[in-house]
């Protein structure tokens, strides 16, 4: 099992559950990871989001293209290494001019220990980008409420998707605990 080694690191989440609540998302789709655990949990507690755990990311880029669909706002949490699974249905997005508000906290990056997790932490931004997304990094866990904000209202705003990177450095340093 992962476990970051700072926990402090994780003070991010509290200010951007906030900005969901702001921005109105209803919904939130996931692969459960150790990077937003916080954001996570309270997204799990609030009984007026509705969190669907997925198998794959890319059934949740086809859960907030169908909760737009029906009316919601939702959001996509992942980790980097999922953003290669999505790649193909990222193109309905783009295609079909739905919006996509995703935050992906990054692997193979500040003090990774798995080796698997580099090349694609090494490519997540480009892959996004040419599936057409406008991406925003956070290497600052201060800034992280805010970008979400800004990314938000791209997506919502322009009917397109925007992605947020949360940086290894800002989730915290991974070991691996037996």
């Amino acid at each position: 099992m992962e476990k970051h080694s700072d926990m402090s690191t994780r003070a991010w989440h509290h200010e951007v559950f906030k900005v969901l609540h702001e921005t109105d998302i209803r919904q939130v789709a996931y692969v459960p990871d150790a990077g937003f655990d916080g954001l996570l949990r309270k997204c799990l507690a609030d009984p007026d989001l509705s969190c669907t755990m997925l198998t794959t990311e890319e059934e949740g880029v086809a859960l907030v293209a169908g909760a737009w669909l029906g009316g919601d706002r939702a959001v996509l949490m992942m980790q980097s290494s999922g953003v290669g699974n999505c790649l193909n249905m990222l193109t309905l997005i783009k295609t079909c001019c739905f919006p996509l508000l995703s935050i992906v906290t990054m692997r193979g990056e500040w003090k990774e220990f798995n080796p698997w997790q580099e090349p694609m932490g090494r490519n997540t931004q480009a892959a996004l980008e040419l599936s057409g997304a406008t991406v925003f990094r956070v290497n600052e866990s201060q800034h992280a409420a805010e970008t979400v904000a800004e990314a938000a209202e791209l997506a919502f705003g322009d009917s397109r998707s925007a992605a947020v990177l949360i940086s290894q450095s800002v989730i915290g340093e991974k070991k691996w605990q037996k």
